[in-house]
């Protein structure tokens, strides 16, 4: 979605800053302070920070989704696209400013009645299980639908604990790990 391109930068500075260092760890002013912009300027744009919490969001969402689309679908067909995810997990893991999901970290910082928010993460990861359910039914062999949502549910959870341990652990053995059980569930379908 195009924003104005002062909208964008408090949306990309305060992505930084909440991927970083935490949304509840992360004032207004500091966002204000970073975009080099007036109180008023962010509340023309932005009711409240939940309204930018959510923007962050769907600015992480959109590029993750672009890339790791394009990673996947240019790998050979068969079970090497779907297993891409993971290939794609550990150049992710590698990148300096990796630090962890922003999804999970997020969610561990909101109050359990906050649904606008909840909904939000809920809708993102729902349509990444259904990303790798489109990825498992155009390369694997006739699986009926019950089936490819199981699998893409089986290799979604192994995807994010290989994302939270990797980030714990600060080391990339769950994400080689992950892709070897997600290759032997593969195998025995």
């Amino acid at each position: 979605m195009k924003h104005s391109p002062v909208k964008q930068n408090i949306i990309e500075t305060a992505s930084t800053l909440f991927y970083k260092n935490g949304y509840n760890s992360t004032g207004i002013n500091e966002i204000i302070s970073k975009s080099k912009i007036a109180k008023a300027t962010l509340y023309s744009h932005f009711r409240s920070k939940e309204d930018i919490c959510i923007e962050y969001l769907r600015y992480k969402n959109d590029a993750f989704v672009q890339d790791i689309e394009a990673y996947c679908t240019s790998k050979p067909e068969g079970k090497a696209q779907v297993m891409a995810i993971f290939d794609f997990l550990l150049s992710f893991f590698k990148d300096k400013d990796f630090n962890g999901c922003w999804c999970i970290k997020t969610i561990a910082e909101i109050p359990i009645d906050n649904t606008k928010i909840r909904n939000e993460i809920q809708q993102q990861k729902i349509a990444f299980i259904n990303f790798i359910a489109d990825l498992i039914k155009n390369n694997l062999e006739d699986k009926s639908k019950k089936e490819t949502q199981s699998l893409a549910k089986q290799v979604y959870l192994l995807y994010e604990s290989a994302v939270a341990e990797s980030h714990l652990h600060q080391e990339d053995w769950p994400i080689k790990e992950a892709k070897k059980i997600g290759t032997i569930i593969l195998e025995n379908k």
